[in-house]
């Protein structure tokens, strides 16, 4: 009775959060000026706030002339004083957390910092939108029936200076709100485990009796992990193992390479993949309705967007255009 009461609870706050999505697809110009202008006022008293005198910008061709394009490599120093514990840099609430990526401008791994209201307002609230739009979208769904599986990268967090560094999906799990914990599958000691092999090992005991109606994570290490399901059980395909699997939401790489893989293992007509576009600098995108190759941009998760035309890029010295002046149909540089 009491999971019957709080798959509705969850179910009802869900579905109404789509009237807010709703609101920043009508009227996107106003929501991401919203968000620039919450982003200014807040760090208007940090060490980049006082540089670039946030508190005087009123406007985005201002922040647009007075805040320059850089790449990670220009603010790394400001980024190493945060990760010896050194506050109000960017910020003004408490960073103990860095997410580390691999660099893609060069070999070096990237240190992003994530305050608490990056992941409240941004990671988490993405996972509820996430479902939000599934469940507006699949009106018969039995998802809060049984567990997500979800499946993490890299979970070891390592300490340094006071404030702790790993993948993002370890940061996250670390973090997680206990709704979130509640409907996932394996447990958060399993998920954080760091050696491959024997994590796989566990997720599969804690998992294969499970009702697990929902599958997240990368679709190249969520492959492995069904296969050895299959290997483990002797079944022939997954939906022997859990039928009542609904929906796979998968993001991080190309999806298309695998998809053949997916409708072997998990021969389903009416078989849901929901796509994601999220990565250790923010969660920015979600598809939004069943079978689409679209996703939509999420335009009020605390960051704000600029684009560059690609034919026009120059790096650094770049002019970058907020989203009023976007075009269908071309090809543009991401700055947020």
């Amino acid at each position: 009775m009491q999971i019957l009461l709080f798959n509705t609870v969850i179910s009802w706050i869900l579905k109404k959060r789509k009237y807010q999505m709703e609101m920043f697809i009508d009227f996107p110009i106003e929501a991401q000026e919203e968000v620039l202008y919450n982003l200014l006022s807040a760090a208007k008293h940090t060490e980049i706030g006082l540089k670039y005198d946030f508190d005087s910008i009123k406007s985005y061709r201002a922040f647009a002339d007075r805040v320059p394009i850089q790449r990670y490599e220009s603010i790394e120093p400001m980024i190493e004083r945060a990760r010896k514990g050194e506050q109000n840099i960017f910020w003004p609430s408490r960073i103990q957390w860095f997410a580390k990526s691999s660099g893609t401008t060069n070999a070096k791994s990237k240190f992003l910092p994530i305050s608490s209201e990056a992941l409240e307002d941004c990671h988490f609230k993405a996972g509820k939108d996430m479902l939000c739009l599934y469940l507006n979208n699949n009106e018969g769904t039995e998802l809060f029936n049984g567990k997500g599986l979800r499946l993490g990268g890299s979970s070891a967090v390592y300490e340094n200076n006071d404030t702790f560094f790993g993948d993002l999906s370890a940061i996250i799990i670390e973090n997680l709100p206990f709704w979130a914990d509640m409907s996932s599958s394996p447990s958060q000691k399993t998920a954080l485990m760091g050696e491959w092999e024997s994590k796989m090992e566990a997720i599969i005991r804690e998992t294969v009796n499970e009702n697990i109606t929902s599958l997240v994570g990368v679709p190249s290490w969520m492959l492995v992990l069904l296969q050895k399901v299959l290997e483990k059980t002797g079944k022939s395909h997954i939906l022997e193992v859990w039928p009542n699997l609904e929906v796979y939401f998968h993001g991080g790489v190309n999806f298309n390479p695998y998809r053949e893989q997916y409708k072997a293992l998990i021969p389903k007509e009416n078989f849901r993949y929901y796509e994601t576009y999220n990565a250790s600098e923010g969660f920015f995108a979600i598809q939004d309705r069943n079978d689409s190759n679209e996703l939509l941009l999420m335009l009020d998760y605390g960051i704000y967007y600029e684009f560059i035309p690609m034919n026009r890029f120059k790096g650094e010295d770049s002019t970058a255009i907020p989203l009023s002046e976007v075009k269908l149909d071309e090809n543009y540089a991401m700055i947020i």
